[in-house]
């Protein structure tokens, strides 16, 4: 491959992220706010104590994934890159930069619910663990080692660009660099 190809962050699908994220966020200060009417519930959701958990749980998430597309929505990067070099990744909120061709040893697809993802297979994890920039960034990738095998993963959800065509694409080019 002698071009790079680019594919850009897809603002439409940030706006949608900061959209459910506020949702969220608001129905979690809801439910933390309005635990005690719950108690006429069955089973576990009957307890205060466990909404509110709940309700925290939710505000942390869906603030994080908000805070995280607000700031992508500003972002003159790439979303992703692919040269000879490999594939550089700027559109999650665990992404490292650049994953050398020489590193990645496969490429695997996987789904969780309706999301699907790229799961990018390396020699030496904690090379790339330790590109990390933050300690809640290395623990996410750790989750993921643990989970999938690989600390690295990239999906089409915050790309200008549709999933299938990224696979297709993503394989081609490592097939050709490996």
């Amino acid at each position: 491959m002698t071009e790079k190809i680019e594919i850009p962050l897809s603002k439409n699908k940030l706006f949608l992220a900061i959209t459910g994220s506020i949702l969220f966020v608001g129905l979690g200060v809801w439910l933390f706010l309005n635990a005690d009417n719950f108690s006429q519930s069955s089973g576990l959701f009957r307890n205060p104590i466990v909404i509110r958990v709940i309700a925290i749980v939710s505000i942390l998430f869906f603030s994080a994934i908000g805070i995280f597309s607000f700031k992508k929505m500003f972002d003159k990067k790439a979303g992703l890159i692919i040269d000879v070099h490999g594939i550089t990744d700027n559109s999650s909120g665990t992404s490292v930069g650049l994953v050398e061709w020489k590193d990645i040893t496969n490429i695997a697809t996987q789904q969780v619910m309706s999301t699907k993802f790229l799961l990018i297979e390396v020699k030496d994890t904690e090379k790339y663990i330790a590109k990390a920039k933050s300690g809640m960034k290395a623990k996410i990738m750790r989750v993921n080692m643990k989970t999938y095998g690989t600390p690295l993963s990239t999906s089409s959800n915050t790309l200008k660009y549709n999933f299938k065509k990224l696979e297709e694409l993503v394989l081609t080019e490592f097939n050709r660099n490996s």
